[in-house]
């Protein structure tokens, strides 16, 4: 089978406050088979900085209720030293969510690139701002 490049991306949410907007779009994106998702979990920091480890299950109910119509295959992908390392990084009073997901739409030209005895070199992400600014200077 072939496997489409996989990413993890960190969202913070200042003040503990999970918004339910991002959880139909990611829906969206598994769907219409965009992308996988391989691991989701959540940090959250209290206010004196202690932090807590939970996975999607472990949300309290209302918290979850979000993500219920997510799918996905979610496997504890991130290590102790993954989370210790991005809680580190977070201010007092917030969260994040981190998810590992596969971009299947790119799958059928991995699989055709390494048929083919290709390499992938180089990728890197370019941020929208730059390519914004880019575009609006080439007008």
């Amino acid at each position: 089978m072939d496997m489409g490049p996989v990413e993890y991306v960190v969202i913070a949410f200042p003040g503990n406050h999970f918004n339910g907007e991002i959880a139909p779009e990611l829906q969206r994106l598994v769907q219409n088979g965009t992308v996988r998702i391989l691991d989701l979990t959540f940090i959250k920091k209290d206010a004196d900085g202690a932090v807590s480890y939970l996975e999607l299950e472990a949300l309290d109910p209302e918290e979850a209720l979000v993500f219920r119509d997510v799918d996905g295959e979610v496997g504890g992908l991130f290590n102790e030293e993954d989370l210790a390392q991005i809680a580190e990084e977070l201010v007092p009073d917030s969260s994040a969510a981190l998810l590992i997901w596969e971009n299947t739409w790119a799958a059928t030209i991995a699989g055709a690139i390494r048929r083919a005895g290709g390499q992938l070199v180089e990728h890197e992400r370019i941020p929208a701002a730059v390519v914004e600014q880019a575009l609006a200077a080439a007008d």
